[in-house]
This record gives structure tokens, sequence and C-alpha cells, in this order.
């Protein structure tokens, strides 16, 4: 870690850089660049690295690492952010949003400093007088893409061995490129494509350079998604065959405009106007995500392409799709009219000055949030986490990340071993009424949801105790009888209660009553802190670190339980209360109330009206169930009708949150069964 003196070293260093746009570059002891940014003013900038004034999670982690930093100076923030992409491109910094896999991407090129330019599959980036298109991530697609391709529009494939053939004689024989193609006519050999109807003919002169080139912009149109330009020439040529009385080439162009036809045909989503669009979904993991482009042109999406970042939860999401976007549209020309986003980018105007400077006219950054965009893009994301779980089935990345989290709780918590089951309680109540505990079961990193338990307090103490229901649920779970049923399975390696001090308290004082000596820990939901019974000072895991994101999901799925099961038992209460008082109001309405409107949420929130259209209820009836209602509400201090009360459990009140209420069994390869778990209540 940084020590005072490197702290102030790095900090009047900092002071002396200049207030100017440009970009710095975070190095540490070796000499590496670990973080590339820019700034408007650098001084400003760096100032909160090294005061640590900037909030983003991964900067103290990242700055007790940095031993020195290089700026380099431009003239304007945009000359900072092409700059900022070029540094990343060449030092490849730990810290940037980088793709996960390390190679390059399939593109499709056109050589188009050829007199007779050739399309092709490939995976280089660098000739000069070449138009790349892509990129793609199936390999697959883009040779597919050729394939379909030329199949509408014949032109060469530069793995024709009689194309590279005249490419040769072309280049021994500049300024004669008329007599090369006298020559190829008279003498030439053609290639098989030429044969199919796949190749124009180059190599037997049957083309003149004038007409390839306009087969050549065809292409080029087609790649780029404007495809009716290429509909309407190749309409345009059967028509005229047809009237030359060519019926035969006027066949083959029908063919042709079929294909285009087909590929149309497969698209799902088609806008109502013709607009050039990207769309850009993400779905973030623990330390990956998954990004997905769904790319519409002339209305339709013409294809996606799916990547794996090297940053997810770790880093905001600001930063992680203005990195994407840097990096992705670095490598494409393709760029749209408009990119549209989930979020609003701090740094879009920034973005879009850039892209639309690429492109060539104007590109705007947008965040759809209605409509047919905004729909697409939902999808998108979903496309983004399909792509990332098959990574993470693909790479073994969960295990590894599992694996990883029990050896650092191993470490950080002085354990004597990796904590292979882990249990974890948490308390919900109202006021002290309907107080539950939950107990959640993690076996070697994944929750044993078979193993799961809840009870219900019954020490009264006429409000919110959670020391005192902590003491209880710990007795009774840890009871002999309990240690000896094999039904609650084996003991823990490790107790974890929601909550700091009291809560670790509690737990410390119940273990040492019943004689057993479990290792036991508090966390605290305000700063993610560890409370360890050795040390007065709680254990920070760092951030981002798959023990922290482990634990965090023990906490939050022992949270989610004790919640699920507090609003089962208060809406089972509030049927009993409420209705079973209402005079007039039999099992046999009861039941229909209830079918009719599924939960008492949904019944607490409707009118006299939509409760006397229930069947069998009268509507003097129906008025009476709607006072009592509201009269019930007023009594359980509810704040509005519908809207639930704070609940308290852990480490203190919570606002609680929709859950769903039926616990799913995990199959075998992963996915849910339907069949429900029947979760042992201990009373």
């Amino acid at each position: 870690m940084l020590g005072d003196e490197d702290i102030m070293s790095l900090a009047e260093q900092v002071s002396r850089v200049p207030a100017l746009p440009g970009c710095y570059l975070w190095k540490n002891a070796a000499g590496e660049v670990i973080y590339v940014g820019k700034a408007k003013n650098l001084r400003t900038r760096m100032r909160q690295y090294v005061t640590l004034a900037d909030d983003r999670e991964k900067i103290p982690l990242m700055m007790q690492v940095v031993r020195g930093f290089d700026y380099i100076v431009v003239d304007s923030e945009h000359e900072a952010l092409v700059l900022e992409r070029n540094l990343i491109r060449q030092y490849r910094p730990y810290y940037n949003v980088d793709f996960k896999d390390d190679k390059s991407y399939p593109f499709i090129a056109v050589t188009e400093s050829d007199l007779f330019p050739a399309i092709k599959y490939t995976r280089e980036r660098h000739r000069a007088g070449t138009r790349y298109f892509g990129p793609y991530t199936d390999s697959r697609a883009a040779r597919e893409t050729i394939d379909t391709l030329r199949k509408v529009i014949p032109v060469c494939s530069a793995g024709c061995a009689e194309w590279r053939r005249v490419r040769r004689m072309i280049e021994a024989h500049r300024g004669d490129e008329d007599i090369v193609s006298l020559v190829c006519a008279t003498g030439g050999r053609p290639c098989f494509d030429y044969h199919v109807g796949r190749g124009p003919g180059v190599c037997v002169g049957a083309i003149a350079p004038e007409q390839y080139a306009r087969s050549i912009r065809a292409v080029e149109r087609f790649l780029t998604g404007q495809r009716r330009d290429v509909v309407n020439e190749l309409v345009s040529e059967m028509n005229e065959a047809a009237e030359a009385l060519d019926f035969e080439r006027a066949g083959r162009i029908k063919r042709r405009l079929q294909m285009i036809s087909d590929l149309d045909d497969r698209q799902q989503v088609e806008f109502p106007t013709s607009v050039d669009i990207d769309l850009v979904g993400f779905y973030r993991e623990e330390t990956i995500a998954g990004a997905c482009v769904f790319i519409v042109r002339e209305g339709r999406t013409i294809r996606s392409v799916e990547f794996i970042l090297d940053k997810g939860l770790d880093v905001e999401a600001d930063e992680l799709v203005s990195g994407f976007i840097k990096r992705y549209y670095d490598e494409t020309a393709d760029v749209p009219a408009e990119v549209d986003v989930a979020i609003d980018l701090a740094d879009a105007e920034l973005l879009g000055e850039w892209l639309t400077e690429k492109r060539g006219r104007v590109c705007r950054l947008h965040r759809p949030q209605r409509g047919e965009k905004h729909r697409l893009l939902e999808t998108c994301e979903r496309n983004a986490r399909h792509a990332l779980m098959r990574y993470m089935m693909r790479t073994g990345y969960a295990d590894d990340r599992t694996n990883q989290a029990l050896l650092q709780l191993e470490s950080a918590l002085a354990l004597p071993a990796p904590p292979m089951r882990i249990e974890c309680f948490d308390i919900s109540t109202i006021h002290g009424c309907f107080t539950v505990a939950s107990m959640v079961v993690f076996t070697a990193g994944h929750a044993d949801k078979s193993q799961y338990r809840r009870f219900r307090i019954r020490t009264s103490t006429g409000e919110a105790n959670d020391f005192a229901s902590m003491l209880e649920v710990l007795g009774r779970r840890y009871a002999p009888v309990r240690m000896a049923d094999e039904r609650f399975g084996s003991r823990p390696d490790l107790l974890v209660v929601d909550g700091g001090k009291p809560q670790l308290t509690a737990a410390m004082t119940q273990l040492a009553e019943l004689g057993l000596d479990i290792p036991v820990c508090g966390l605290a939901k305000a700063d993610e802190e560890l409370f360890v019974p050795w040390d007065d000072t709680p254990v920070v895991l760092p951030s981002g670190s798959a023990s922290l994101y482990l634990i965090k999901q023990v906490r939050d799925e022992a949270h989610r339980f004790a919640i699920t099961f507090h609003r089962q038992l208060r809406d089972k209460a509030m049927t009993a209360s409420v209705l079973d008082e209402i005079e007039g109001v039999g099992p046999v309405r009861k039941r229909a109330v209830m079918r009719h409107f599924g939960s008492m949420k949904r019944l607490r929130q409707a009118s006299a009206e939509q409760i006397a259209e229930v069947k069998g209820i009268p509507r003097a009836v129906a008025q009476e169930i709607f006072y009592m209602l509201r009269a019930w509400d007023v009594r359980s201090g509810a704040v509005e009708c519908g809207a639930p009360a704070a609940e308290s459990e852990g480490g203190g009140r919570r606002a609680a949150e929709t859950e769903t209420e039926t616990e799913t069994a995990p199959a075998s390869d992963g996915h849910h069964k339907s069949a429900p778990f029947v979760h042992k209540t201990i009373e």
C-alpha cells in the first residue's frame, strides 16, 4: 500500500500537472501502465484519484498499487478521447474495460485498392487499401454471409487462385491494364466460381473494370445494410433482361432477389420506419459482463454480435458502457446514425462527436425509455445474459470463482479450512409482530435449498428486538437435539449472522452457552464489513473479490427467505383477522374473494365496486369488506393502501421488496424444476 510519504509525493507531483485537456496513465511499481483515462482538466481529474474523492469502488484498490504516472497534453477533450483509445489499445491496462477474450474477431474485407477488388474472410485489420466490415463474433456467420452475398452479386474471392494470377499480372504491368484484360480474354483459364455463377469472369476478361466497380459498390452497400438500393438495381436489371427477351439472365436475377427476400424473412424485428441504429445491451456478473449489439439497418436487424468483457459489477455501469462503446467502435467502421443504450452516459455528447467524426455524418447516443427501441433493447440485454451464461458454462468460470471465494474466506477469517458449509441467519419483523427467522445453507459455495429452515420466534417483547430473536433462533438450531438430527445436515464450517456487533454478540453468547465452537462472523450492510470475535476492527474484503460476492449472496438470500416467510404470515393473519370478522362472509365467500384477487395485497388495493364484481358477493358485503380493510390499514400503521410498512431484520430496518414466494429446486443441469420445495417451519 502507499505510505504517507508516497501519497504526499504523488499528490505533490499531481499538483504540478497542467490544468489542460489530455490523457493520464497510472503506473505500478514495475512501471507498467495499469489504467488510462482522459480529462478536460488533467490536474483536477488526477487529484480526485490521489485524494480518493472519486467514489468508484475500484479507485481505492487501484491506488494501493499506483507508484507513478505519465500524462499527455492535447488541444481538446475530443482529441483526448481519440488518444485514450490508442493508448488503451497499446498498453491493454488491467483496470480499463476490454474484451475478455484476447483474440482478434472475424471481419469481412474488400480489397478496394485492387483493380478488381476481392472479398474475403479475415481476422487481420492492418492492411491499407482494404475496407473491413464487422466485427463478427461467429466465424461461421461471417463465412455464410460471404457465400450468400456472392450468390446475389458475383464478385471474386481473395482465395481464388485465378484471381491471384490476374492480380499478379496487373501489378507486373501497371498502366497496361487493358492489355491484361485482353490476354485474359484470349488465353485465360476460367475458375470454378465463374462456372457456377459466383464469379464475374475476371479470369477470362468477361467483365470490364467499370462494371466490376459497380458490383463492388453494391457489395459494400449490402454489407452496411443498405439492401434497398441493391434490390432496386437487381429489379431494374431483371426488367431490362426480360424486355430484351433474355429470360435466362432474368431468371438468374430473380433467384438472387429471392435469396435477399429469404434473408429478410428470417429477421425477427422490423421497425415501421427505415432507421439505422445499433442497440447495445449488457448483463453484468461480479467481474465479467456480457455485451450484445443488435445492428439495425433500414429498419431491419441484419445481425447481432456478442462479446464478453473483463469488467462487471466491479466497475460503475457508466464506465462499463462507455468503455465498451469506445472499444467496439474503434474496431468497426460501420457507425450508424444512432447508438441506443440503457443508461445516460456522462460523456454521451463527447462520444457522439467522436462517432460523428468516424461516420462522416451525425451520430448520437440515445437512451430509449419506451416504444419499439426500448423493447428491442431489453431483448438485447437478455441476449447479453445468455451469452455470458454460455461463456461461464464453457470456461468453468463459476466453479473457479467459487473455489477462490472459499479460499479467500478461509484466509480472511482465519478459518481452519475452507467453509464448505455456510449457514446464515436473518430476522424479519414489523414492530415486534410476526417475527420470524430464516436459515439458509450454502454447500461448496452454492445454495442448498433443501437445507433451508424457517423459524417462528416465540419470544414476545412487544417491539423489534433482533438480539433476543437471534438468541432464540440460534439456541433452537444448535440445541443438542437439532445437532443430532440428520435432517438439519452436518455441523457448519462458518456461521454468518446478518448484522453488526449486536447480532455477533448474540451468536457468541448462545454458542458459548451450548458449549459449541463454531466459527462465526457478522455482516454489516452499511459498509459490507465482517465483524469477527477475535478482533475489534472489522474485516474488509476487497471490493470485487469472489469472497465478498459470495458472502453478500449468502446474506441477501437469507434476507429474501426471511422476508418471504414474514409476508406469508402477515397475509394469512390478515385474511383470518379481517375477512373472518365481517358479518356475511363465510368460508365460501372468503374463498371466492381470495380466488378472484389472488392475494391480500390485490384485495387491499381494490375498490368497493371491484370487490362487488366477485360472484356471490352482495354490494353491501363488498362495502363492509372495503371499510374493514381500510380500518385494518390504519391499525397496522400502513402508510397507504397496498404499501407494506418498514421491516426490521439483521442489522436494522429496511423497506420490504417484492419477493418470489415459491422456492424452486435446482435441477442437475443448473436450471430450475417446476416442483416447489416444502420448506420446514420450526414452530
